[in-house]
Parts: structure tokens; sequence; C-alpha cells
């Protein structure tokens, strides 16, 4: 497949973002490849017409995100629908999911534009929030859904369920409910396990338990799960890829299952992850 169709989207709070923006610009002109932008980096930029992330991924066939992996998580979570391939350039920290380096942008680009690489499948979790009748609020995420007490000094409560059956009420500061591309994100500060970003599998791990034998969980990805929270105090959240937070009442329920949509993301062709 030649790609002869760009979208862009950076992270306008890196104060570097125009300048690649502006190389990438110029290569693809050379390239004789067409380049659309995200409407903040547009802006930012200046001399070129922006788009919503929603028009650009129905208008290009490959997504280059520049920034660092919260940027991709934001850009995955707005085209779940749309099974376009999305390309990471890092300018962040780590880098977990923004894998190619700004060193090797133009080296990776133009084996991809003659449609040399492959893509790495991740699978997302659908997230539904219930608080008594009310209308449930619905998510997606690659990375995770994290329940914690917030501000709270004490432990809260989360009664969790799997496939309708009781699993254990865990007494800790909260619960991080991770897909394999999330085990390297907040799980494993929490002493959760590395796995491999492609398999399909849930993981469920405690922060801090009360209980010595609450210990993390690995979980089939056709798992339902069910966390309600118990808890005399206030304060406490959910947060979803760390980027979106909502604030819960005690008997309010979580419930999480493999999404239908996945995330495609551009495996770097110099590294691999293990390495």
């Amino acid at each position: 497949m030649v790609i002869k169709k760009i979208g862009v989207i950076a992270n306008i709070e890196k104060d570097q973002s125009p300048l690649h923006v502006g190389h990438l610009l110029q290569w693809a002109a050379r390239q004789n490849v067409t380049v659309f932008l995200e409407q903040e980096i547009a802006r930012k930029i200046g001399n070129s017409p922006g788009y919503t992330i929603g028009r650009l991924k129905k208008m290009t066939e490959l997504l280059v995100v520049i920034g660092g992996d919260g940027t991709l998580l934001r850009t995955a979570r707005l085209v779940k629908d749309v099974p376009i391939p999305i390309m990471g350039i890092n300018l962040g920290v780590f880098g977990y999911l923004t894998e190619v380096n700004l060193n090797e942008m133009t080296s990776v680009m133009e084996l991809v534009i003659q449609g040399q690489f492959r893509t790495e499948t991740r699978m997302m979790l659908d997230v539904l929030i219930r608080r008594g009748q009310n209308k449930p609020v619905t998510h997606s995420v690659l990375n995770d859904v994290v329940i914690n007490r917030g501000s709270l000094s004490r432990m809260v409560s989360l009664e969790t369920f799997v496939d309708g059956r009781f699993l254990t009420t865990y007494r800790a500061d909260g619960l991080i409910v991770s897909t394999p591309t999330g085990s390297t994100a907040y799980s494993l500060s929490a002493g959760g396990p590395i796995i491999l970003p492609t398999q399909e599998l849930i993981i469920i791990n405690p922060i801090c338990p009360h209980t010595l034998t609450n210990r993390p969980i690995i979980l089939p990805s056709s798992s339902r799960i069910s966390v309600t929270l118990w808890t005399k105090e206030k304060g406490a959240t959910v947060t979803l890829d760390g980027q979106e937070s909502f604030t819960l009442k005690t008997g309010d329920t979580i419930e999480i299952v493999q999404s239908r949509f996945a995330t495609n993301l551009v495996a770097s062709q110099h590294h691999d992850y293990l390495e």
C-alpha cells in the first residue's frame, strides 16, 4: 500500500513541535506526499489549513503523531472507529507507544510511504460507569482504567466480579485494570507484569492492597469485569488513560470489557519491543 495522504497531529505544548512538523512538511513536499495538519498545530505554524481529528481520520491513509505517549493515547481514542495506522514520533521521555525517534523520522517515513511497514494491533477496553438509574457514561481506553481514593487518606473498598462471579473486595488505595499496552504504564509502577502488547489479555492490579494475598491477576480478554465502590468518604475517582477523570460516589459501578475497536500502531523499523 503506497501512502500519499498523511495526517499530522502534534503536542503543541512541546516547544519544538512546530519545528519538527515544518521539517516533515518539507520532506513530504519532496516526496510528493500531501500532508493535512490537525487544527491546533496548524494554528501554531500559521501557514497551513487545519482539520479536526474527526476529519483527518477520514481524509488520510496514515496518522503521524508527534509528541509523547499521552498525545498518542488521546489520538487512539478519537480515531478508534477507523482502522487507520498510527505512527508515533517521540518527543517525550520514555516513548513506549511513540516508538520512532526524531533522528530516524525521515528514514522510517521513506519506508512507510512505500508500504514497507508493519502494524501492531493493540486491544482496547470499553468502560461503562453506572450510577443508580442515571444514563451510564461510556468511554474507551488503550492503556488503563484506574480507580483510586483521590484525595482521601483512607482506603476504599472495591467489590469486584469477573463474568458475574465474585472475585474479591479489594481494600486498597485503588485498582488498575489494564490492557497489555498499559502493562508498562501505571500498572508496572504498582508491581504489575510486563506483557507483550500484541497479546489480548486484561490485568487487574490492586494499588497498595491491605491484604497481602491480593496480587495482580491476568484474565482472558473475553472477561467482563465489574467493580463497585463502597466508601463512606468522598473524593474517589476513576481515571481513563490518565487523561479523563470522573468523581465516584459510593455504590457507583464500573464495568469493563474488551472493546470491539482496536488501535493499529506502526512498529518501528529499527527497534523491537523486547529491546
